[in-house]
């Protein structure tokens, strides 16, 4: 569970961050995918989000972005938020600061986004502070695990079905070690989602 919905002594560390949005009077949850866009993945979860009328948001890794500008643009046509995961996909923890920042700059500049989330969801909190003046720094409320090759998507459907609560921010990748995972759940968890009551939006940029 530390993984799949972290703790409350975890999200104190990060109190500027955003983990859960619940409207008032309204059932609402927030779709969001990281580690894309890839031309493999993202295309097929920008259609079926279309099929299904819901917006999401969608954090992308500057690489990715660099190399697949197309995709950014279809996100941003389509009426999806979308958010800065770095440029290489760095763990802040692991690097310092002056390196860490200089990768989220650099993505900053082709994403454009007020929005920011880590890597794994991992930095420090002096990290995040620093962040806060210039993004919205978003963690979550759920992650569904698709990109493990250690659970099958049943699995990662459940994690959906047991943690999901008002206003939860889900993550799911469109990435491709996600690919397997992610396409078997994805569907059947806006499926149940939808049947719970759940309204879906994008996050504000």
């Amino acid at each position: 569970m530390w993984i799949e919905q972290p703790p409350i002594f975890y999200r104190l560390l990060f109190t500027e961050a955003w983990w859960r949005l619940k409207r008032h009077g309204r059932k609402v949850v927030f779709l969001t995918f990281d580690d894309g866009p890839v031309p493999e993945e993202t295309p097929w979860v920008l259609d079926l989000l279309d099929r299904e009328g819901i917006k999401a948001t969608f954090f992308m890794v500057g690489d990715n972005v660099r190399r697949h500008p197309e995709l950014l643009e279809e996100v941003r046509r389509r009426g999806h938020s979308y958010g800065n995961h770095t440029m290489h996909h760095l763990q802040g923890i692991k690097e310092c600061n002056k390196k860490y920042f200089r990768d989220i700059t650099e993505a900053s500049e082709l994403i454009q986004s007020s929005l920011f989330r880590p890597p794994h969801g991992i930095m420090w909190p002096g990290q995040a502070r620093l962040i806060k003046r210039h993004y919205n720094v978003v963690m979550y409320d759920l992650v569904t695990r698709d990109y493990s090759k250690r659970i099958d998507g049943e699995r990662v459907l459940e994690n959906v079905k047991r943690y999901t609560r008002n206003g939860s921010i889900i993550v799911f990748h469109d990435s491709i070690k996600a690919h397997k995972n992610m396409r078997y759940a994805l569907p059947r968890a806006i499926k149940w989602l939808k049947e719970q009551g759940y309204e879906f939006e994008p996050l504000p940029m």
